[in-house]
């Protein structure tokens, strides 16, 4: 029989911490040191470091790609990689560690299967670890790594290594549950424990930050049990000459959540209609199935009213469908949030209009406790907030699907994006109903 090769598996990860933690050196030496760099890269590299005199290649520059952070050492905007080793291919989004870029980290780490926190070594844990570490809870990733950096520079002492994990996992029962969390002492610049064992450290046993990108679980991470399809576009080609595709209607979209299959039913929302999925076309033909993050285009057995925004689901576990929403946002606007402002909201494949009715509260960076009835929240502030739209949206909670249970709110005029949602599981009362279709 011919051996069919299963793709290899794409893990998307994101660097945070302070500024100075040693984030863009850290790729660069990921880069470096497991050969994902052109020769030429290596060689303007290499140039670089004879010029300067100081002989030692700055792995920082592979990704600081902007003249400013080149001159002031620092990450401003969020910079993608992409490497691969014949385990994995992967992603990697390189976040600013400044306070006032926490909206680039939110960006940068929104579609991450994993989170490296790293601390510096002398420094410890300070706000903006824990600042990064609640927003990659807040947006649901479920590895995280913290990555205790610059250990050479505290001659690495096992002690403080451990008084670092110990402040750590103080908190980290604040913020709900990480289902999987790795701590790994090391020298990004010097490359102990990056991509290769470090050999002065003795007391560390491994895995090196590569391995672990490497070998970490992440199949399960997608939501395979509910189906959501959000309506993209209904696909009528009107083809005159082809007498197959003459009377085509298909629903072309990126499947959200779960599986979906042949003869599967599915519930039209908000209608509250139920038909049957008759056909799934992609652009290498018919499917008997297919599942999330697959596009697709599915065929239904009647012929419904369904328009971009509509949103296709399984029978069971429905979503929610509501004008009230509750969420938690992080503020990423210059002029501060306050109650009753009018905005759009765009949510899946739909934007509608919606009113900001209450701000419940603030999430304290320092305690991670949340401070109710704020006045406003100022730019990359994290709180609750209570929302109106102007007619129902069907979600999910953000915790149980990520891309039904996430919008962004953009300011009307100007088309600015000013913040980033994530939404509240919707109670039973909210959960719409739903009738057979009936001619």
């Amino acid at each position: 029989m011919p051996h069919t090769q299963h793709p290899i598996e794409l893990l998307r990860f994101n660097t945070c911490g302070s500024v100075d933690d040693g984030k863009s050196t850290l790729i660069g030496r990921l880069l470096y040191d497991s050969k994902s760099l052109m020769e030429d890269q290596i060689e303007a590299m290499e140039k670089s470091a004879a010029i300067t005199g100081g002989g030692q290649i700055n792995l920082a520059n592979l990704t600081d790609g902007l003249r400013a952070e080149r001159e002031q050492g620092i990450t401003i905007d969020v910079a993608y990689r992409y490497f691969a080793t014949p385990k994995r291919k992967f992603i990697v989004a390189d976040t600013p560690g400044h306070v006032q870029y926490t909206r680039n980290m939110v960006t940068g780490a929104s579609t991450a299967n994993l989170s490296i926190v790293l601390v510096d070594a002398r420094q410890g844990v300070i706000e903006q670890t824990r600042r990064h570490t609640f927003i990659a809870a807040l947006l649901g990733i479920p590895h995280l790594v913290i990555a205790v950096n610059k250990m050479d520079l505290v001659e690495w002492k096992e002690e403080r290594f451990q008084e670092i994990r110990d402040e750590i996992e103080n908190f980290l029962p604040k913020l709900g549950n990480f289902p999987d969390v790795k701590f790994i002492p090391m020298s990004a610049l010097n490359g102990d424990n990056v991509v290769e064992l470090s050999k002065t450290c003795k007391w560390y046993g491994g895995p090196t930050l590569l391995e672990h990108l490497e070998t970490v679980h992440i199949a399960s991470d997608r939501n395979l049990n509910t189906f959501r399809f959000p309506v993209q576009w209904v696909n009528r080609p009107n083809n005159p000459t082809d007498k197959k595709l003459h009377d085509f209607r298909g629903l072309s979209g990126q499947i959200a959540s779960g599986i979906v299959r042949k003869g599967q039913e599915v519930v039209v929302l908000p209608a509250g209609i139920k038909s049957k999925i008759t056909d799934i076309w992609t652009y290498d033909g018919s499917l008997d199935e297919a599942f999330c993050p697959q596009s697709v285009t599915l065929c239904l057995e009647h012929d419904i009213d369904i328009s971009r925004g509509d949103m296709l689901v399984g029978v069971e576990n429905l979503p929610g469908r509501a004008s009230e929403l509750s969420a938690r946002i992080c503020w990423m606007h210059s002029r501060p949030l306050q109650a009753g402002r009018k905005y759009f909201l765009k949510h899946a494949t739909q934007t509608v209009q919606a009113i900001v009715t209450k701000l419940e509260n603030r999430i304290s960076m320092t305690t991670l406790e949340p401070e109710p009835d704020p006045a406003a929240l100022a730019i990359n502030d994290i709180g609750g907030v209570r929302i109106k739209t102007a007619k129902p949206i069907v979600f999910d909670g953000y915790a149980t699907n990520h891309l039904t249970g996430s919008f962004i709110l953009i300011e009307q005029g100007t088309n600015a994006t000013v913040a980033a949602g994530m939404l509240s599981a919707p109670t039973e009362a909210v959960k719409p109903e739903y009738t057979d279709f009936a001619i």
